[in-house]
């Protein structure tokens, strides 16, 4: 017996879902970046620990968001496999926060040398893959949350 697979359309592929869900997340935090960027490379002091809790907050219920909806639109165009999809679509986020981490070198820093350079983008490229992978945690984790309540409430007669 032939299965059926349907045609996926452009927007709904994995990359660029993780391009188009990134971007809003990215949106709440790319301020308090530029603070964080500051106070690790620059020496400067953070003292906004409550307005970043405040943002950190924001970020987890845009990130569940963003996967729910991504994951909604999936199941409604009959693709269940929807379990990296949730995860890949809100560690897009990650992506984003590298390529800021790219803009502060070459807009705010000033650093001279091969060694210096591949220290800045090693330790950025550590952070955003960490970033990454909270955010795809707290994608993925809303989804599974969202599609268990969903598949209870169906009724098998």
């Amino acid at each position: 017996k032939q299965r059926y697979q349907r045609r996926v359309r452009g927007y709904m592929r994995t990359f660029p879902s993780m391009l188009l869900a990134g971007i809003l997340p990215f949106g709440a935090v790319f301020i308090e970046l530029y603070f964080i960027f500051s106070a690790i490379w620059e020496n400067q002091i953070y003292t906004l620990f409550s307005f970043l809790f405040l943002v950190y907050v924001i970020l987890v219920i845009c990130c569940a968001e963003i996967a729910v909806v991504i994951v909604y639109f999936q199941l409604c165009a009959e693709n269940y496999r929807w379990w990296w999809k949730s995860f890949f679509v809100a560690a897009g986020t990650g992506l984003y926060v590298f390529a800021y981490g790219v803009f502060f070198y070459w807009d705010k820093l000033e650093i001279v040398g091969f060694t210096s350079t591949v220290l800045y983008f090693g330790y950025t490229a550590l952070m955003s893959i960490t970033f990454g992978i909270f955010t795809g945690s707290v994608g993925f984790f809303a989804s599974f949350t969202f599609v268990r309540y969903v598949y209870s409430a169906v009724k098998i007669d």
